[in-house]
């Protein structure tokens, strides 16, 4: 039997507005109906960020607490993975949504540069966040901007800081960091097989790459992530209607390539996760 793929919705980011595509949702009840829309079309993970109402990135624990709570009513068993992503807040406010127990949280273990800015990760604040994880039962989601991510999460590993089988995303197109290269790609999927033998892994892409490494991580027996927090467009022209239509065209390449969406039981057992 093919082995079924996880399909991960990153449903706002910190980044896209309104103005950008107006399918973007911003407040809590928008990211709700937008991941419950997502979840019927095959997602099994929910990557969530906040905003403030005035569209502004926040790590509020308390809105968090009501996307998360909202999420577990409609969308049953879903994973939700919440963000400790640098641009919502600063120092260990990044983590103050830890003690919710997420099933899941992002964990970016080094620097890089972005666009205009740097992506900053200094090694006692990734310390303290996996150490959080491991306190409060949530998985680290590796967000690997760069090779040497991935080698940090090995030996964060060895070292017990990171429990069971770690998950690695890499996550290429960013502009001043990882390009989408084929060749890099497949390297990290072998350096991930050599480093986390039988760990699985996951592909995202921003913008317009963010198909092309949907086919590449499905062909390669990956998982894959999509979602209007990596890109508002289904095509150069014409913006994507909702979450639940990225997830659509992801299903669409999974069955191409004979792999069907995993159920969020599949997803959890998969990933070693906790029953919902």
């Amino acid at each position: 039997m093919p082995a079924p793929c996880i399909i991960c919705v990153a449903i706002t980011g910190s980044v896209p507005q309104k103005s950008d595509n107006p399918a973007v949702p911003i407040t809590v009840a928008e990211q709700i109906e937008s991941t419950h829309a997502a979840f019927e079309a095959g997602a099994s993970i929910c990557h969530a960020h906040v905003r403030n109402d005035d569209g502004s990135p926040t790590s509020d624990p308390d809105r968090f607490a009501l996307l998360k709570e909202g999420v577990e009513r409609h969308c049953s068993g879903m994973i939700i993975q919440l963000s400790t992503g640098g641009r919502s807040g600063a120092g260990k406010a990044r983590g103050g949504m830890l003690p919710l127990r997420p099933d899941m949280a992002s964990l970016s273990v080094g620097s890089n540069n972005f666009p205009t800015r740097v992506y900053e990760n200094p090694p006692d604040l990734v310390d303290w966040l996996a150490a959080k994880m491991i306190t409060h039962d949530v998985k680290p989601e590796i967000e690997a901007f760069d090779l040497s991510h991935i080698f940090k999460a090995a030996q964060m590993h060895g070292k017990g800081q990171i429990k069971d089988t770690p998950y690695v995303q890499f996550v290429m197109g960013v502009k001043n960091a990882m390009p989408v290269d084929r060749r890099a790609f497949e390297f990290y999927v072998e350096t991930v097989g050599r480093l986390f033998p039988g760990a699985p892994w996951c592909a995202a892409g921003i913008g317009a790459n963010q198909i092309v490494l949907n086919e590449w991580a499905v062909a390669a027996g990956g998982h894959a992530r999509t979602g209007l927090e990596d890109n508002v467009r289904l095509d150069k022209n014409t913006l994507a209607p909702s979450n639940a239509a990225l997830v659509a065209r992801l299903v669409d390449i999974c069955a191409e390539h004979d792999r069907p969406a995993a159920t969020p039981a599949q997803a959890r057992a998969i990933l070693g996760l906790r029953a919902s």
